[in-house]
């Protein structure tokens, strides 16, 4: 082997990068100052993307795929180093492979109690904690405004910036739902799409997106909750005036036997004055009830009920969720969930439509363009 031979043993044929974690979601290919080789093969892998760095610019991104590094295959590097002509010849850039999958195993929790007004209850603090999916949508964005040189960026570096801005938004979302805080419970999955659109619009300029945002819990203080189990059982007794008779009944009776407190004997006075009373009523003449001189006005009608919403469900991965209102709908087209193609049907459709070609659903696409055409 000659000495040239040997110098290009140095240069890199091969950049590649296979992640043995789970928490990565940048790393820098380690070059130890070896120059790539014009020529050399790139493989970017089923959720990753490939960054050239050169000289602090970003040159070019690569999607998953294999390629032979060329200056046709380069085309923003060739022009930053002047290859018009194609010239053939090692080069040095910096490559970041991004991780393009969902993070799954993301949590979030309030610290501290968020204050909201309920219509029922006054002013409340509420806890909540749950999870929530984030993935990487603008590699380059994501190099500019957070990762920046760092050799490994992981998901810990990111998550306590993610859980702040949940946390911000989160007493908003629950202020502008107007549900009530008793129903809540029944609204945590039209929450969670709701804050996942709001949190994809947020983090567009740095490039991540939240396909998913779950709600598990939302806790109530100790003293809400007491007021809540006081007025349950209220109303499992029914009528107020019969549940205190049937305490004081119960109370007279336990005591009754009791032998040598006395109850028994005042208990056997008071029924004999109460039949007394009974009897003596029943003896006197009725009288007629008197007629009020003016009937009562009716009390004036309220509003009607709103109408209904529709209810949507839509098909993702063969499988069907749902129903969402209008609203979660368009939670769901920000999130990336809901796309032109997706299925999609509601009560009075003969079958599953494509969004796009159901009024109602159309026109939520406004702002979303439609898929690239086939590259060639």
């Amino acid at each position: 082997m000659g000495l040239f031979d040997s110098i290009r043993g140095e240069f890199i044929d091969i950049v590649e990068w296979t992640d043995d974690s789970r928490d990565t979601i940048v790393r820098r290919f380690p070059r130890h100052d070896n120059e790539i080789k014009m020529g050399a093969r790139l493989v970017v892998r089923e959720s990753q993307t490939a960054v050239f760095v050169n000289e602090g610019r970003i040159a070019d991104v690569f999607q998953p795929g294999t390629y032979t590094l060329k200056t046709q295959n380069l085309p923003l590097l060739s022009t930053l180093k002047g290859w018009k002509y194609g010239f053939d010849s090692p080069f040095k850039a910096e490559v970041y492979f991004v991780t393009t999958r969902q993070f799954t195993d993301m949590k979030w929790g309030t610290q501290n109690p968020v204050v909201v007004r309920d219509p029922e209850f006054g002013m409340v603090r509420l806890r909540a904690f749950g999870a929530f999916a984030a993935r990487v949508v603008d590699p380059a964005a994501l190099l500019r405004e957070l990762a920046g040189t760092d050799p490994q960026f992981r998901t810990e570096e990111v998550q306590e910036y993610l859980r702040q801005l949940i946390v911000g938004k989160l007493g908003s979302a629950l202020a502008n739902s107007g549900v009530p805080m008793l129903d809540l419970a029944t609204r945590q999955d039209a929450l969670g799409v709701q804050l996942a659109g709001v949190l994809t619009q947020e983090l567009a300029p740095v490039g991540i997106a939240v396909p998913r945002f779950i709600i598990e819990n939302i806790s109530l203080p100790p003293e809400v909750e007491q007021a809540i189990d006081t007025r349950s059982r209220m109303g499992i007794a029914g009528n107020l005036d019969q549940y205190t008779q049937f305490q004081a009944a119960d109370a007279l009776g336990a005591g009754a036997r009791t032998p040598g407190s006395g109850v028994g004997e005042g208990m056997g006075l008071g029924l004999g004055m109460a039949a007394g009373q009974r009897m003596a009523a029943g003896l006197a003449p009725q009288q007629p009830a008197a007629v009020p001189a003016q009937a009562a006005a009716p009390a004036p009608a309220g509003p009607p009920p709103l109408p209904a919403q529709e209810q949507w469900f839509i098909g993702v991965d063969g499988a069907q969720q749902g129903p969402y209102d209008s609203a979660a709908l368009s939670g769901l087209v920000g999130a990336g969930t809901l796309a032109r193609t997706t299925l999609v049907w509601r009560d009075g459709m003969s079958g599953w439509l494509p969004a796009d070609q159901v009024p109602g659903v159309s026109g939520l696409f406004g702002s979303v363009p439609p898929p690239l055409p086939p590259q060639a």
